[in-house]
């Protein structure tokens, strides 16, 4: 099976959070198992350093509504998966990926000019798998543009939504760009809409949870978008999101102090947890005090606000650390900042994103928390578990999914959960597990032990999308 693979981030190229991991991981996956993935995505500056690795392949006109303007392609290939870059100097080259006035038409020029790769594709695909608003254009524009070339007339589309509260919602004005008289499929409540527009037309939908899927056709997760997803509920299937263990494996990363694995976890543990501490100068830490983390953005969707009137309580009224890696807005990057300087010998906190740093964390910590508001999938939790860090989640989409709340009456469980997004429930369910932590070490190694076994490979994730795209190209 040839399948093309929208997506306007992929890792290492490009990324700004779970998509662009996804884009990576999933289409090498899927190769693996025999299913031919080509990768397109936009050339971004952040694209430029590969340059000379790459194969130029040809170009295209495009005219999008009164603004004309030439695609070039680029082919490059990484672990046998094959990438191609769409590049257009005024549409991509840019310091940012997103938040530009002009996205609407960026992005629809992204949009038509993966359609019109597939006129240069020596193999036609059997399916074009779009992720996301800023590709959710292409089944529609494929249906109305398109099809009557042969080429195009057998191809169906995939739409995975990633995060339903990204719309690509733009002015009724953008409605020119679909080079065609007015129809309300790409419209929402007076503007245009991307991701409705891919929601009414592709062949299947998909989002990356069980949970998330129905949550999303609800009212209160619908991003007033459920009406649209529930006329299309009968194609609308849920699929977990799995981690690279090959990135994220306690015993061979490169990124960490000491690589360890279940039968050397206190050695292992300990020893990373002072590299952290070391790496912020603290120098004599208490190596046997839980150390609480979290990584990722600094926004209310990842329930900070909860943070925000809770671990100041968490410091003073417990002996443990806490580290936190993020940036985001600026009110909880300040937060973060009063925290540290109040407590330099307990919080912990870099402003931005580092890989190598991110890794340290994960390995180093002993409790993950992860109190979203909403979550599709969410990574954080399933990496923080292949380290035998202990996640701390609200049971929403994925982390419901994947995290089995602990049960100190049959000492069973993965980690800890709550459901109320009451900040005195979350500071309840974190001193219950530094409790555990500092009271029961025998059962807390038994937890981590658990939590490190939980398989969230890529390789089921794989086999589910193979699934889903034999449905969809055998019409089943």
């Amino acid at each position: 099976m040839k399948v093309l693979f929208a997506s306007s981030e992929v890792f290492p190229f490009s990324k700004t959070g779970g998509l662009g991991d996804m884009a990576n991981f999933l289409p090498k996956s899927l190769n693996n198992i025999g299913v031919e993935v080509t990768v397109i995505s936009p050339y971004y500056r952040s694209v430029i350093p590969y340059h000379k690795q790459m194969t130029y392949v040809g170009s295209k006109e495009l005219y999008i509504g009164d603004y004309h303007t030439i695609v070039n392609y680029y082919r490059y290939i990484l672990d046998n998966t094959e990438f191609i870059f769409i590049q257009n100097q005024q549409s991509f080259e840019r310091d940012h990926f997103y938040g530009y006035d002009d996205d609407d038409l960026r992005f629809i020029t992204f949009s038509y000019a993966v359609l019109e790769y597939v006129d240069l594709m020596k193999e036609i695909p059997q399916l074009i798998h779009v992720n996301d608003w800023q590709s959710a254009p292409i089944p529609f524009l494929l249906d109305v543009h398109y099809r009557y070339k042969e080429k195009y007339q057998f191809i169906h589309t995939l739409l995975s939504i990633h995060n339903l509260n990204y719309q690509g919602n733009f002015s009724k004005f953008s409605a020119k760009y679909f080079n065609m008289d007015f129809n309300y499929t790409y419209m929402h409540f007076g503007d245009v809409n991307y991701l409705k527009t891919g929601i009414l037309k592709a062949t299947k939908i998909n989002t990356v949870s069980p949970q998330y899927r129905n949550e999303i056709l609800t009212e209160d997760f619908g991003f007033t978008l459920d009406g649209s997803l529930r006329e299309r509920k009968r194609d609308l299937v849920g699929i977990l999101n799995g981690i690279d263990f090959d990135v994220f494996n306690s015993e061979t990363d490169q990124l960490i102090v000491k690589n360890f694995s279940s039968r050397n976890l206190k050695v292992g543990k300990k020893t990373n947890k002072e590299a952290i501490l070391n790496y912020f100068g603290i120098e004599d830490g208490n190596l046997d005090a839980p150390v609480i983390s979290y990584i990722g953005r600094l926004v209310s969707q990842k329930g900070i606000h909860l943070m925000e009137q809770t671990l100041e309580d968490l410091v003073y009224h417990s002996n443990a650390y806490l580290v936190v890696l993020g940036s985001g807005d600026q009110y909880f990057q300040n937060y973060f900042n009063y925290l540290k300087n109040k407590y330099p010998d307990r919080v912990l906190f870099y402003e931005g994103y580092n890989e190598k740093l991110a890794h340290q964390i994960y390995a180093g910590s002993d409790i993950f928390l992860m109190p979203s508001m909403f979550e599709p999938c969410g990574l954080g939790q399933m990496i923080a578990m292949r380290y035998g860090t202990i996640p701390l989640v609200r049971e929403t989409g994925g982390l419901k999914n994947t995290v089995e709340p602990y049960n100190k009456y049959d000492n069973t469980g993965t980690g800890f959960s709550f459901y109320d997004p009451d900040p005195y429930v979350f500071k309840e369910k974190i001193f219950e597990a530094i409790d555990l932590y500092n009271n029961s070490p025998n059962k807390w190694g038994q937890l981590m032990r658990r939590a490190m076994k939980t398989d969230f490979s890529l390789e089921n994730m794989a086999k589910q999308y193979l699934k889903l795209y034999q449905e969809i190209v055998g019409g089943k």
